[in-house]
């Protein structure tokens, strides 16, 4: 089905409108211009109250000075007649076979955005974006992940944190290349040393007896001088004792006495050298700490970039209303730029396609106040409107040619017109008609 457009327009009597016929164009950008307080404005109320419903009524919708009923008339594309009159400014919807209607005829086609484009353009980024998500079906898959995501950042932060912590502890640590790896154990340094006393122990018995040998051997010597008569038993005995003590002495001579000096200078120092094994300890355990947070952080990062790129494939496949057009961290982005930094004239283009995706029967917008637009932004809006085949009705403080028609005085600048006629004393009315 086409989108519906408005054809013609006639309003009289509505705020400062006193008669204007408009026939805005199809496709494309219809601006009603003129000076302030001429009734610009008046015409897009009066739009947005035949078509919206009494929710759009102005406050004082009656022309101030009048005494004839508002007065509106539309014709759209699909042919349906909208007409507001009479005393209580009723609605009637006629369709071209002449069948009537009311407003939920309208409703079915007329996006109340549409009527008011403003108050989307004035809502937050976040609004604008949750409006987006709402009409593309995806925004409590987005928000998943979007909490997914915000979870793992928050986690890899602080691994990040403790990792950075850890690096700065381990780079902090002296290191003792010459400390082993094994703290020492005084136990055992004094098993050691007791041990190495214990065989010095031993050499010294043998030295002993081998003193003792002597003495005996000088003895047995002396004896031997008075003692001739026992001179060939001593002499054997003196022989024995000879070879005993060359023995004695041989094994004397190649003992080797150890030294425990190391193991006194480690008893002396063990606490200093046990300080430098804990030391590298520390300085080991900090780097090999901070690499494993470093492979948390990693992981958690390619869990970040998977989510995003979930979020990535899930706003691709949607059906959004214009290429390029996307939701980042909650706000909306339209050829990499969020709202706030979009040009004027692509803020007005996602506004209206967004619109347009919420009621696609729906093909107009109306906008006011566009004297902030420069020429050059008007021109690619309006190009851009009658590519998508999307019709505008906006107003701007302005005369110039840029305008579709310009409003003075509540009426269109060069069209004819009448005065309404003053009004009868004492009008009659009968039931039913206007």
């Amino acid at each position: 089905m086409e989108s519906i457009k408005i054809n013609k327009l006639e309003i009289e009597n509505v705020k400062r409108i006193k008669a204007v016929k408009i026939e805005p164009t199809a496709n494309g950008l219809t601006i009603v211009g003129g000076n302030n307080n001429q009734g610009k404005t008046s015409v897009l109320d009066s739009i947005a109250w035949a078509l919206g419903g009494d929710k759009f009524r102005p406050s004082q919708a009656q022309r101030e000075g009048s005494m004839i009923p508002p007065t509106l008339h539309l014709v759209l594309s699909n042919g349906l007649v909208v007409e507001r009159k009479g005393k209580n400014s009723s609605l009637k919807v006629t369709d071209p076979s002449g069948q009537k209607g009311g407003q939920q005829l309208l409703n079915e086609f007329v996006e109340q955005l549409a009527l008011d484009l403003p108050k989307f353009m004035e809502s937050s980024g976040k609004e604008k974006a949750q409006t987006l998500l709402k009409i593309i079906g995806v925004g409590d898959k987005l928000d998943v992940l979007d909490r997914k995501e915000k979870e793992l950042y928050n986690s890899r932060l602080a691994i990040g944190q403790i990792a950075d912590r850890k690096e700065k502890f381990a780079k902090e640590q002296p290191y003792y290349p010459e400390a082993p790896k094994e703290l020492i154990s005084p136990s055992e340094l004094i098993r050691q040393q007791q041990e190495i006393l214990a065989r010095n122990g031993e050499n010294q018995k043998k030295r002993d007896r081998a003193l003792e040998l002597h003495a005996e051997r000088n003895r047995l010597a002396e004896k031997v001088n008075t003692l001739t008569e026992e001179l060939e038993r001593y002499q054997k005995q003196l022989i024995q004792v000879d070879q005993d003590m060359n023995i004695a002495y041989k094994s004397a001579e190649d003992l080797q006495d150890e030294s425990t000096a190391e193991l006194e200078a480690s008893l002396a120092n063990i606490e200093e050298i046990n300080r430098k094994v804990r030391a590298n300890m520390d300085k080991d355990k900090a780097e090999d700490d901070a690499l494993d947070y470093r492979k948390q952080y990693q992981e958690l990062t390619e869990q970040i970039n998977e989510t995003r790129k979930s979020k990535t494939d899930l706003l691709r496949s949607a059906s959004l209303p214009l290429p390029e057009l996307s939701v980042k961290d909650g706000e909306l982005v339209y050829k990499g730029q969020q709202w706030d930094n979009m040009s004027g004239s692509d803020q007005l283009k996602v506004s209206t396609a967004i619109v347009r995706k919420l009621n696609p029967k729906c093909g107009f917008v109306l906008l006011d106040k566009l004297e902030q637009m420069d020429r050059q932004t008007l021109n690619e809006f309006g190009q851009w409107l009658e590519q998508e085949g999307l019709q505008a009705i906006a107003t701007r403080v302005s005369t110039g040619e840029e305008c579709s028609i310009i409003i003075e005085d509540g009426y269109v600048k060069g069209q004819e017109h009448e005065e309404a006629p003053a009004p009868q004393p004492k009008p009659t009315w009968k039931a039913g008609e206007f």
